[in-house]
């Protein structure tokens, strides 16, 4: 990994055009719908609560391959 990789992971990635503004709009949503559907479907408990992180975990991780991108 080159410091330049290192710097790219950490710098601020502002969304610049509309087109991407919207691609992490529906990210989000897609995620929040999930998480909805988890919540209302599964029982309270350790496993519910990691099924939604891991939901947030992969909204984060979209929206960040999307700031990212070139």
């Amino acid at each position: 990994m080159t410091p330049a990789d290192i710097e790219h992971r950490f710098a601020f990635h502002a969304a610049t055009t509309a087109e991407k503004r919207d691609a992490h709009g529906s990210v989000r949503q897609a995620c929040r719908d999930l998480a909805d559907q988890i919540n209302e479907q599964v029982p309270d408990g350790r496993e519910k609560s990691l099924a939604v992180a891991r939901v947030e975990e992969a909204m984060f991780w979209a929206n960040a391959a999307l700031a990212r991108q070139q």
